[in-house]
């Protein structure tokens, strides 16, 4: 009885492909998903396909790759430092290979890995570590071992282990204490409140904090995860209640920084709408402190989304306003033309705007917006205690904004707050 052919050994390899041109033969979904990971190493990218999904299309039209709308022809490999056969037609995958071969190039096969020089691992990413698995080229098991192991090196992260990132690298380089301005500071944006809606980066800017410096509305949740040792810092700011002046916002960012730590200023929705990030940014700069911006979903178009509303839809709006509330109508501190507002036919965003509902409602239907229009209250969003009231423009003015709206909430004006999933 004959013994089962062991596999081949692989030796795993990262290779540098910028600038570095590779041929990719095939322009359906595969060579797509092969075009963004070359994309990200900074590839020369040449596609060769009669044809191509839209998006790779997109991408010639941009002069981001290049595409030769043709069928694959000999020669086309020249000065390539790698190749990949993509197409469902395993002769023109085999003539790919065997020329690849001839000019010894090593090429990947989408359709026979046997039949290949070089195979693609399961790939994942997580601060400055790249985790590859082939799994004995089965691509179901790669991907599972790739997640564990993804797991695994993101606890080390959180455990302060040996790896470091680029931030922390810079922040201990002279060591906790220094004085010497050596830290780091990095806005997150959180989201609207779902710590499972903070992006990726934001959790890996976590990963790597020494310094937690979080406001109310940021994803508290998330906090429960940090590595121990961590000092969390709240600065939250109340409605007519307790708050921390931005100023000492600001001076505790820069004093922790100077220590030589890194220091993650976590914010409810997006650092720069309406959480004073700039300001935040300013005073780093000024202090010749590091400062990084990790964008976040923003509150104002995740919230009503949540609601179930669309912020645009076809017949019933064309665009949207995101506006702050927190200053009436006839506050001398406003500043918006309420009249202009009233006339857009826009969805109108109102964040900060408990309130004044009213006064807001009063001067729309005054400048001349339906008494009918549609109004939407998503409070708490993206918690397991979201709610939403409905009400119309003309219902706030005449009774009140509805009894049971409370802060935080984003305020829906427009057709499209019909939708609202109440």
């Amino acid at each position: 009885m004959s013994m089962p052919q062991r596999p081949e050994p692989l030796l795993p390899l990262g290779l540098r492909l910028r600038d570095r041109k590779v041929v990719v033969v095939g322009g359906g979904p595969v060579a797509l998903r092969r075009v963004g990971a070359l994309m990200a190493a900074q590839a020369s990218v040449t596609v060769v396909s009669p044809t191509a999904v839209v998006a790779l299309q997109d991408l010639a039209e941009r002069g981001r790759i290049n595409w030769l709308a043709r069928r694959y022809e000999p020669g086309d490999l020249h000065d390539a430092w790698l190749a990949m056969a993509c197409t469902a037609d395993a002769a023109v995958n085999a003539q790919v290979f065997a020329a690849a071969d001839e000019a010894r190039i090593f090429c990947l096969r989408a359709d026979d890995a046997s039949g290949a020089s070089a195979w693609m691992p399961a790939t994942g990413r997580t601060g400055r570590a790249t985790v590859s698995v082939h799994g004995d080229r089965d691509p179901h098991t790669a991907a599972a071992l790739r997640d564990a192991a993804l797991a695994a090196v993101e606890a080390a992260l959180r455990e302060n282990s040996g790896l470091r990132s680029r931030r922390r690298v810079r922040a201990s380089s002279s060591g906790p204490g220094s004085g010497d301005g050596s830290g780091y500071v990095v806005l997150v944006g959180g989201g609207p409140g779902d710590p499972e809606l903070l992006t990726l980066k934001g959790f890996q800017a976590l990963a790597d904090a020494d310094v937690v410096v979080v406001d109310r509305l940021a994803p508290l949740a998330v906090l429960d995860g940090l590595r121990e040792g961590v000092e969390i810092i709240d600065v939250s700011k109340i409605p007519h209640g307790r708050f921390t002046p931005q100023e000492e916002i600001n001076d505790i960012l820069v004093s922790r920084a100077r220590e030589g730590r890194v220091v993650v200023r976590l914010k409810g929705g997006d650092p720069f709408v309406f959480g004073r990030g700039l300001e935040e940014v300013i005073a780093c700069r000024q202090a010749a402190v590091a400062v990084e911006v990790v964008p976040g979903v923003s509150s104002a178009i995740a919230v009503p989304e949540l609601a179930g509303i669309p912020l645009t839809h076809r017949g019933s709006s064309q665009g949207f306003t995101v506006i702050s509330g927190h200053a009436a109508p006839d506050d001398p501190r406003s500043t918006l033309d309420w009249a202009a507002l009233a006339h857009t036919g826009t969805t109108l965003i109102v964040l900060m705007g408990v309130e004044n509902l009213q006064s807001i409602a009063v001067s729309l239907v005054t400048a001349g917006r339906d008494v009918n229009t549609p109004l939407a209250c998503v409070m708490d969003g993206g918690l397991p205690n979201q709610k939403v009231v409905l009400s119309t423009l003309g219902g706030v003015v005449s009774a009140g904004p509805p009894t049971e709206l409370r802060s935080p909430a984003v305020i829906v004006i427009g057709a499209v707050a019909a939708f609202a999933a109440g």
